[in-house]
């Protein structure tokens, strides 16, 4: 079997194409086997009010692309110049990796792929807010 496997807990939500699907009260397994679907698990979904921080908005605007409320050509220069953005702050090793890894996704038009990416980056995000003087 090929394909993306999702495992649902129960009562969890999650977005396929545009259409929220609801597990059951069992744990369960989904296969998805056409290439290209958009899937996004409502539980990691970042809503609109805490977009705050750049890597927030970033993974906001590629969840915009994957629900269907942006058009991903529309949304493709945006949203290289946001990952572009965040290569002039976070410049380590692993991090410049998860932003080339971003833009694969993006130019290969695999946006979960690249919203993965970014979201790796959302614990350093956090933590050099963290340590910003006041």
């Amino acid at each position: 079997m090929s394909g993306l496997v999702l495992k649902l807990s129960p009562k969890e939500r999650v977005l396929i194409n545009g259409v929220v699907i609801e597990n059951g009260d069992r744990r369960s397994r989904l296969a998805i086997m056409t290439p290209g679907a958009n899937i996004l698990r409502l539980r990691d979904a970042i809503h609109p009010e805490d977009a705050k921080t750049p890597v927030r908005r970033a993974c906001f605007a590629f969840q915009l692309v994957l629900s269907g409320d942006k058009n991903p050509d529309d949304a493709h220069l945006s949203l290289l110049r946001q990952i572009e953005e965040l290569s002039q702050v976070f410049t380590d090793t692993d991090s410049r990796n998860m932003l080339a890894e971003a833009t694969r996704g993006l130019v290969e038009k695999q946006h979960y792929r690249a919203l993965k990416a970014l979201r790796t980056l959302l614990p350093r995000e956090d933590r050099l807010l963290a340590t910003r003087p006041s």
